[in-house]
Parts: C-alpha cells; sequence; structure tokens
C-alpha cells in the first residue's frame, strides 16, 4: 500500500482542512488562522524534511546532528508553548533526562541498530512525544501556580520553603500529564494502531515484528516521558523551570 502525491491527496487534505476551519466557526473557537499555517507548515516541513533524511540517513554522524536539531526546535517549541522561554535551559535538561537514558537502552540493548535510518525514526517519534508531556507538565503546572497563588501564601505561612509550598500545587498535576501517554500505551492494538506498528507491516514485516517496534517504541515514550515529567516538576518546585510572572510572584 502506498499514497502517492496526487489530485486526490491534494483534493482530500483541502477538504480536511476546509472541516477543521468549519467546525472552528461553528464552535465559535478563536485563532482559527493558526490551523492554515500549521498545515502549510506541516507540508513545507515534511517536503524538506523527506529531502533531508533521505541525504543524510547513510551517514551516522549527519543522522546525530540531525536529531540534535530536531531536539533545539523540540525545546523551543515546548517553552514558547508553556511562555518560558527564558528557562530554555531547564527544559533542556528536563527533556534530556527523559529522552537520553531511553535512547542508550536501545542502543545498548542491541535493539536499534546504531545506523541513521534506525535512529532517527525511533528517536524521533520518541523525542516528539517527550515534547508533548513537557509541554502538558508545563500548562498544568503554571496553570495551577496561577490559579492557586492563596494556597501557596497559605503554605509559605505555616512553614513550608517555597520549594515545598510549589510542590503542594504542582505534584498532584503532574499525572494528569501523564495520562494521554499512559493512555496509548494501554489501548494500543485495541482503539489505536500506532504508525511504528502499521509501518513495519506495510514495509513487508511480520505482525510479530511490528508489534515488538511498536511496544518498544509505546515504552520508550512512555519512559521518557514519565522521567521529563518528574525531572520538570522537581526544577519547578525549585523556582527554575519557571515563566517569568510566576517566578516573581512565588517569592519565598
Amino acid at each position: 500500500m502506498s499514497i502517492d502525491p496526487g489530485w486526490p491527496v491534494t483534493l482530500a487534505c483541502v477538504a480536511l482542512l476546509a472541516l477543521t476551519v468549519a467546525m472552528y466557526a461553528v464552535g465559535r473557537l478563536p485563532d482559527v488562522g493558526s490551523t492554515i499555517v500549521a498545515s502549510a507548515r506541516a507540508v513545507l516541513q515534511l517536503g524538506v524534511a523527506a529531502l533531508v533524511i533521505t541525504a543524510v540517513a547513510r551517514s551516522l554522524w549527519l543522522s546525530v546532528l540531525l536529531l540534535c536539531g530536531m531536539f533545539a526546535v523540540a525545546v523551543l517549541t515546548t517553552v514558547r508553548r508553556v511562555e518560558a522561554v527564558r528557562a530554555w535551559p531547564w527544559t533542556t535538561l528536563a527533556m534530556a533526562a527523559g529522552l537520553l537514558p531511553v535512547i542508550a537502552i536501545v542502543l545498548l540493548t542491541g535493539t536499534v541498530p546504531l545506523e541513521g535510518i534506525a535512529l532517527i525514526p525511533v528517536v524521533g517519534i520518541i523525542l516528539g512525544n517527550t515534547m508533548n508531556g513537557h509541554t502538558l507538565v508545563g500548562r498544568r503546572a503554571f496553570a495551577a501556580l496561577r490559579e492557586e497563588t492563596g494556597q501557596y501564601d497559605a503554605a509559605l505561612s505555616l512553614g513550608l520553603t517555597r520549594a515545598g509550598a510549589i510542590d503542594e500545587i504542582v505534584h498532584r498535576r503532574l499525572p494528569e500529564a501523564l495520562i494521554p501517554g499512559l493512555d496509548q500505551v494501554r489501548t494500543a492494538g485495541v482503539v489505536t494502531l500506532p504508525g511504528a506498528f502499521i509501518g513495519v507491516l506495510l514495509g513487508g514485516g511480520s505482525p510479530a515484528q511490528a508489534a515488538a517496534a511498536q511496544v518498544l517504541v509505546l515504552l520508550g515514550i512512555m519512559a521518557a516521558q514519565t522521567t521529563t515529567a518528574v525531572v520538570a516538576g522537581r526544577l519547578i518546585n525549585g523556582a527554575r523551570l519557571l515563566p517569568d510572572d510566576l517566578r516573581e510572584r512565588l517569592r519565598p
């Protein structure tokens, strides 16, 4: 099975975008233009990515350089999404803490060969989900800290440290950020048929090979997201990974 670029794909994509825009209008959702911009970026970026990956996949060092660039873009994207751009070094630390051990495990066990053609898709999938996990942690934690400043002040008045007072609010938000990833693992093969699974099958692999590849990716995502969430939570408690307004507001 293959989907070739052409008029059928173009028409389908235009129709899907039109449906999205229409639902924005029906639901009176803000910023409908973001869907058009996102779609245009997806077309451009995936086209460029296809050319770049084809060019660098045969070289391990070029593949690693590409993955480093992807990591930098992921950090930039998530710090903007959580409105903590100046905290990018701490975001980098949290995401690297989640991603690097997973990469080390799959390489040291020989599960994924040390080749660009294998590393790029596996690391890319895990990196994207790590970014999403960090974004969910940041958005939930920072929203809670803004809404519950009274609880923060009360905790300080009871003798808690700054880190302890922040943790009282943030700690219960971390599991919420992990729910989408856990649901993805729980429902794999029942509700969803993830990309790696389908990709191996369509590439001629056996069902067992497809299942093994997808289980590896799902558990890698779960480990990376959980580690990133825990490290990000510690950095938030320490008032390092915070937007500017919260850093000023949450004074000890």
